[in-house]
């Protein structure tokens, strides 16, 4: 499978690159996706560091802000690309928010990937721009158990423990019996709980858009295998390419902006009413959409930092 890109996405290949030192903040540089950020940026001519997040630490000094990986001062660096895990969010978030602090260029910045790994707060934000969402319902500890599944329609449901991630703490629940028993035993584990519609229809599909700046570079179709309703690859999903309607590339470009991301992936369903969001992910994984498009998502983020990467121009400048 090549994964060269298309001639139209290397418009730039005659133009002069800058050169870079870019580190990329990630646990695991044997990592698929770190893997190709690194090969990318290499092939680009730029000099491209795996930085684990977790073993670093920070001179947090007003005026001179410092960050460490072991006795070695990281500096002379002109972008960061963060990819931090889900359990990780908070340090990894502080990582992010110190080289904000020193006038590095981040790809995704601290507060946007805070945005987006809080479920109920990227939903909130999203339905406030607008933007199409399954109808949902969020409680901890209520007795209106009935009222809460009416107001997402009655069964079936999607039921979320709010800290999951990858499709952990996801249940379908076919039944208003099942509904009832699923949200009383998430209750019980003193859990934050969202529901939602099923979106029937959709047929255990859904959409993953990579978004780079404001534009959807690659999309694929993701489909849960026999017997599954999610369709995580890691679940046994399968990709495959798709050609993606006007709306809901649109409705992707908007999601990321709305979580302030210039990476992102974006997942939709398919709907009676249209396009829904169902999740921006801060931090997409590469070998599933590199694959089934053919296409070199790494390269064309490394262009978009080429063109965006500028000391100091970090929005949020470690504020968030």
């Amino acid at each position: 499978m090549s994964t060269q890109p298309d001639p139209a996405d290397d418009a730039d290949a005659d133009e002069e690159r800058p050169f870079l030192k870019v580190g990329i903040l990630s646990r695991n540089e044997s990592l698929f996706s770190t893997r190709s950020l690194v090969r990318a940026g290499e092939a680009r001519g730029h000099e491209v560091h795996v930085i684990d997040y977790l073993k670093c630490h920070m001179n947090i000094t007003s005026h001179n802000p410092r960050i460490y990986l072991g006795d070695e001062e990281l500096t002379g660096f002109d972008a960061i690309i963060p990819r931090i895990g889900t359990t990780h969010t908070f340090f990894g978030t502080a990582v992010v928010r110190q080289f904000e602090m020193m006038g590095v260029y981040c790809v995704n910045e601290s507060v946007a990937i805070s945005r987006s790994r809080d479920k109920l707060r990227s939903l909130q934000l999203l339905a406030r721009k607008g933007i199409g969402l399954p109808v949902t319902g969020f409680a901890h500890d209520t007795d209106a158990t009935q009222h809460l599944i009416d107001l997402c329609g009655g069964a079936p449901l999607v039921i979320k423990l709010l800290e999951g991630t990858q499709g952990v703490g996801v249940v379908l629940a076919e039944t208003p019996q099942a509904a009832e028993s699923v949200i009383e035993a998430f209750r019980g584990l003193d859990a934050n709980i969202l529901v939602q519609e099923f979106i029937e229809e959709a047929g255990g599909s859904d959409i993953r858009c990579l978004v780079i700046g404001d534009k959807v570079v690659a999309a694929m179709r993701r489909t849960a295998k026999a017997g599954e309703f999610r369709s995580n690859l890691h679940r046994g999903g399968q990709a495959s390419i798709i050609k993606i309607t006007p709306e809901e590339r649109t409705t992707a470009a908007r999601a990321a902006r709305v979580m302030g991301l210039n990476f992102a992936g974006v997942d939709l369903l398919r709907s009676n009413h249209g396009s829904l969001i169902m999740e921006v992910n801060s931090s997409p994984g590469l070998e599933g959409i590199e694959t089934a498009t053919g296409k070199d998502v790494s390269g064309m983020l490394y262009r978009f930092i080429e063109r965006s990467a500028r000391a100091g121009k970090t929005r949020t400048r470690g504020k968030g």
